[in-house]
């Protein structure tokens, strides 16, 4: 039931109410791309646990006046643009005001262990018989049905079992994770996808629905090329560290002062590309004539390749392959990465007012979305635990919904 609103519209979400009974970094990175869209979200924290797990995820934290911050970088990451409010779901009073907002609500956001709040009454089957209009997402670490449905969920777990990890790191070494949670930040990608377009279907017919998603689902289908490639040829994936399956050259190289990455398309760019190393032999070679011809003589090619660039210099190299208009990039650092002109030029990093904090303002980083007509906003940095609890009456109030909390 979207809200009517009654002041300036903050984003295409604006009127939206999202009910965030979700923690870690799925359903948080879900609800806080509803918040910077326009949403109001309203993010459910645990008074037994001191709310949200990632609070004490740390260091690094905020620096707070009273010496004692529950805000995490993890945390900050995952949780702008929300109010927190504490409740007990444990208790009557904690399930009454969960289900008084549900009543209210457009989208329910919640990642506890499946079945865990049907004995609230707060599962999608108890909420939807007196709100069929509630659009509800589950995220679990296997989805609701099947063998694993009752096992828990991580990052690390989901990367595990849904076959990435063993595509990743170097082809002699240990199967390694992705640097930050992709399963999660994936699941919560696909999550936003499925709740907007529940939202469509709701707007048309009146029906809300139960949207079930687990991270290994997600991250099996993000699994693209290298899963397909599979189910083509009946081959298993080869770990292959920075290197690609299906082109040739396309990986990180060692120059004489630092690494090169190189992603050759093509095979016109092939030919600029050994032009430009100084190596038009290779690009003679009939081995290397065209990718096919390159991936079936990978490993004569790459070695010629290798013991060149250690003669060279990166950023002149570097120079030369963008004036010969070959795909070449740095390996930045982060640092290197958001404090580039380009990330400056392209809003990757915010500055957002927080008066919590001892500096009374934090840098986080930006939304990629670029709207022409409905900018991404950034209204409220990442709450404190419980800090809007006091003023959820007026917060309800502004976009015009029931205030009797």
């Amino acid at each position: 039931m979207m809200a009517p609103s009654n002041h300036t519209p903050r984003g295409p979400l604006d009127g939206i109410l999202v009910l965030d009974l979700s923690r870690i970094l799925a359903g948080p990175t879900a609800t806080q791309l509803f918040g910077d869209l326009g949403a109001t979200v309203i993010k459910i924290e645990n008074p037994r646990s001191g709310g949200d797990d990632t609070r004490t995820w740390g260091p690094p934290y905020a620096e707070t006046p009273d010496g004692e911050s529950d805000l995490s970088a993890y945390y900050l990451c995952a949780n702008r643009n929300k109010f927190s409010v504490a409740a007990d779901l444990s208790t009557k009073a904690g399930q009454a005001l969960v289900r008084s907002l549900a009543m209210q609500a457009d989208v329910l956001i919640e990642n506890y262990k499946v079945g865990a709040l049907a004995k609230f009454g707060l599962d999608y089957t108890s909420l939807s018989a007196d709100a069929p209009s509630l659009v509800y997402c589950s995220i679990s670490g296997y989805g609701q049905t099947g063998p694993n449905a009752a096992k828990p969920g991580y990052d690390l777990m989901a990367q595990g079992y849904g076959g990435i990890m063993s595509i990743t790191g170097e082809p002699e070494g240990t199967p390694m994770k992705v640097g930050v949670g992709i399963a999660d930040v994936m699941c919560g990608m696909y999550a936003t996808v499925g709740i907007l377009a529940a939202l469509r279907h709701r707007d048309m017919t009146g029906e809300g629905q139960h949207i079930d998603l687990g991270l290994v689902d997600a991250q099996m289908a993000w699994l693209i090329n290298a899963g397909t490639n599979y189910l083509t040829s009946g081959k298993e994936t080869e770990r292959r560290g920075n290197a690609h399956p299906n082109i040739v050259p396309y990986d990180a190289f060692a120059t004489r002062d630092g690494h090169v990455l190189i992603a050759v398309g093509n095979d016109a760019q092939f030919e600029r590309f050994c032009s430009v190393i100084g190596r038009d032999d290779i690009a003679q070679d009939p081995r290397f004539a065209t990718n096919p011809d390159r991936l079936a003589n990978r490993d004569a090619l790459i070695p010629q390749i290798t013991e060149t660039f250690a003669t060279l210099e990166r950023e002149r190299l570097l120079e030369k392959l963008s004036a010969a208009n070959v795909p070449a990039g740095p390996i930045h650092t982060i640092a290197e990465a958001l404090r580039s002109d380009q990330a400056k030029a392209r809003g990757s990093v915010v500055k957002m007012d927080a008066p919590e904090t001892t500096s009374g303002e934090m840098e986080l980083l930006g939304n990629p979305l670029k709207f022409s007509k409905t900018p991404v906003t950034y209204r409220q940095a990442p709450p404190r635990f419980g800090q809007n609890t006091n003023e959820l009456n007026a917060i309800l109030q502004r976009i015009g919904l029931q205030t009797d909390f």
